[in-house]
This record gives structure tokens, C-alpha cells and sequence, in this order.
């Protein structure tokens, strides 16, 4: 495969606005259709990008000049949408999380198989620069066996703008659908990727937003380590404290951002003016702010790290690894980056290009589903869930 990758994007909405400063400076990959239901979408599109765009998905995918499909879909759709794509002969790049139920995962696995084409999930915040480096290290086995892995990350998940199935569990909504996606494949992939058991409680202590905002978990590893994560988007404390004042997107944050998601809902009445909102900050929207052309500040992160190994403590920030050793403590300093969330990009193209096999690919992302279900499972019957698709992550060199 020569030139850029071309892509097709299923979805407008907020995942697309995140990653479309990635798309936009990477000249390895190139826009070229999109498929949305919202008309402001589809025009933003066409102008920014001069490609076509519709209102349905396999428009996209049957194109002959589309070679992947950027699945950006409501988690509902996933696997409806990607075997459209793999129908039609194209690769699939998937957002997490990869699909509801673990049912849908296999199907679009085998679809994959079936069709001799690539299926990545991502972007995870299992790709970010700082984790990978801090894997590697792992894997060097410098400091010996990893023990414990500790992850908490407090946000405002639960209180920005929402449609209705984002806040129905069935539907794949809460915290544990959509933001243990990123924690538990960060903590799968610096554990070996292999949970053999998942405890857990979750917490829904809103009436008004009727899901799961918080959960704390306990994933034991079948070689013996085990990591803890605890997850609040409750829009109280905020642990980008803890990160040095920066974002997840890697920007500055001020303080007196504290509260603006509370603050902006409280001007919705309803769950319909809720979705409106929603759809006016994203793409195309009437509040939607093109991206800024300059590089970001600070690696993404996904909150508060500690690996614990034999000798040394390791804690990947938004700036690069700290090193808690037995005698000595230092940092490895990672510049940042040129392209935001470029290491999807080079995973990506990796995979196409090269033939390499990727990291993020279907089975990967179904172990953490499964892990992320056993979650809601072993809350809802206070008990330990045993796992039985888990795979370990393949090596990064």
C-alpha cells in the first residue's frame, strides 16, 4: 500500500472531534468521506476536506477510494458498522469500546478474519507515549517482575453533555462502558494483558443521570500481579492534580475551570436540550471550535500511575516516566509530542503498511470488554468473576 492511507469516517460526533487534530497533521492518512446523521456534520466535512459525505454508513464503506473505516459510532452500532466495512473489503479502525456485548466482539473478529483485513480499537489511552515507555521498561525487566499496578483517575465524566443512551448501562453508557476502556487496558497492558479475576463495586448516586459514575476494582493477573483501579466522574475532585495540572488531552488547566461541566448543565431543561448541546459542541455544531494547529504541550494521559515492580516504582505522567528506584529516583523525559495521539496513527499504518501485528487488535480489545462486563457483574453479585478470553499484549519490540 502507497501514498496515504485513506479514510472513511463513520461518525461526526465527539470521538471524531477528538481525534481530528490527528487526522488533520498526520500526512500519513488522508480524509476522504465521512458518514453522519446530522446535516451540519456532513457540511463541515465537505468543506474542511472536499470529500463527500452522507447520511448512512455504507455509503462510505462501499467507496472504492476509502481503505479504512474510522468507526466513530454510538457504541450501540459498532459492530453493525464494522461489518458493513469488512463487507466491502476495508480495514477498520474501531473507537473504543470495541462493541456492548462480548458476543458482538467475536463477530467482529471472525468478520475481520473472514475478510483478510485489519481490525485496530483505539484510540485507548493504553497508546499514550508515557505507558508505552513505561511497558517497555517492563519488558526489559530492569527492575524486575511487576506486582502491583495502582490507577485512579477522578473527572467531570458524568456531567458533560450526554445523549439519552449514554446514561442507560443496557446501551453501553456509564463510566465503566466508556472510561474502563482506557483504565483497564492501561493496566492490562503494564500487567501482561492475562486477568484471570476481576471484584468490583460501582457506584450510580445520581437519580438525574441514572448509570454508573464510579467503580473501584480489583484485577487479579494470572502470573501473579495484580492492580487496582478506581474511576469517579462525579465532577468533584479532579486527579489531573496529581498530574501536574494538565489535561487528559495533555493541555495547561486553570482552576477556575472547577465546575464548568455542572455549570453548563445547568442551564439544559431536559434530556432533548441536553442531546442539542451535545451536538452544537461537536463537529459542525454551532459551538463547534476548529482545533488549533499547534502541537500539544504534554502527552494525553488517563490519570494517576504506579506500577509497583521488584525494584522500583514506576509512574508514567503526562511528561514522561518517574522512576522510584531502590536508592536513586530520576526521570526519563519524553519530548512531546509533534502530533497529537500519533501512536494510533503508528499503529495504524504500521499494521497496513508494514504487516506488523497490531497491538489494539479485536482480541485484545474483547479482554478488556470482558473485564470491564466483569466489573458490572461482580458489583451486581458481590462476588469474583473469573475471566476466560484474556490475551497477552504482543511485544512492543
Amino acid at each position: 500500500m502507497s501514498g496515504p492511507l485513506r479514510i472513511g469516517v463513520a461518525g461526526l460526533g465527539r470521538a471524531f472531534t477528538l481525534m481530528l487534530p490527528t487526522f488533520a497533521a498526520d500526512a500519513r492518512v488522508r480524509l476522504v468521506a465521512a458518514a453522519d446523521p446530522l446535516p451540519a456534520a456532513r457540511a463541515q466535512f465537505t468543506r474542511d476536506f472536499g470529500g463527500p459525505a452522507f447520511p448512512d454508513v455504507e455509503a462510505v464503506c462501499s467507496r472504492s477510494d476509502v481503505d479504512v473505516v474510522y468507526i466513530a459510532t454510538p457504541h450501540q452500532h459498532h459492530a453493525a458498522h464494522a461489518a458493513l466495512a469488512f463487507a466491502h473489503g476495508k480495514h477498520v479502525l474501531l473507537e473504543k469500546p470495541m462493541a456492548v456485548t462480548l458476543d458482538e466482539c467475536t463477530a467482529m473478529i471472525d468478520a475481520a478474519r473472514r475478510a483478510s483485513r485489519h481490525l485496530i480499537v483505539g484510540h485507548s489511552h493504553s497508546f499514550d507515549r508515557p505507558v508505552a515507555r513505561t511497558r517497555e521498561m517492563i519488558e526489559q525487566r530492569t527492575f524486575g517482575d511487576v506486582r502491583m499496578i495502582t490507577a485512579i483517575n477522578y473527572t467531570d465524566f458524568l456531567y458533560r453533555p450526554r445523549r439519552p443512551e449514554e446514561l442507560a448501562t443496557d446501551a453501553g453508557g456509564g463510566v465503566v462502558f466508556s472510561q474502563g476502556a482506557h483504565q483497564i487496558d492501561i493496566v492490562r497492558l503494564l500487567g501482561g494483558g492475562r486477568v484471570a479475576t476481576v471484584r468490583a463495586a460501582t457506584g450510580a448516586w445520581d437519580p438525574a443521570r441514572p448509570t454508573e459514575g464510579a467503580y473501584s476494582a480489583l484485577l487479579s493477573f494470572e502470573d501473579g500481579p495484580f492492580a487496582h483501579a478506581t474511576y469517579s466522574g462525579y465532577a468533584h475532585y479532579d486527579s489531573d492534580e496529581l498530574m501536574g495540572g494538565i489535561g487528559e488531552m495533555g493541555q495547561p488547566k486553570s482552576s477556575a475551570d472547577y465546575g464548568a461541566a455542572r455549570r453548563r448543565l445547568d442551564a439544559v431543561g431536559d434530556s432533548a436540550s441536553e442531546t442539542l448541546l451535545k451536538a452544537a459542541r461537536n463537529y459542525g455544531g454551532a459551538q463547534y471550535v476548529p482545533p488549533s494547529a499547534a502541537p500539544p504541550a504534554a502527552w494525553n494521559h488517563f490519570g494517576f500511575i504506579v506500577v509497583s515492580c521488584d525494584r522500583a516504582d514506576l509512574r508514567p505522567s503526562a511528561q514522561g516516566v518517574e522512576i522510584f528506584a531502590d536508592r536513586e529516583r530520576t526521570f526519563e523525559a519524553l519530548p512531546p509530542p509533534r502530533i497529537p495521539r500519533v501512536e494510533v496513527m503508528d499503529e495504524l499504518h504500521a499494521a497496513l503498511v508494514d504487516d506488523r501485528a497490531p497491538i489494539h487488535d479485536g482480541r485484545w480489545a474483547r479482554a478488556t470488554l470482558e473485564a470491564s462486563l466483569a466489573i458490572l457483574a461482580s458489583a451486581r453479585e458481590r462476588r469474583d468473576v473469573v475471566l476466560t478470553m484474556q490475551v497477552a499484549p504482543e511485544r512492543s519490540t
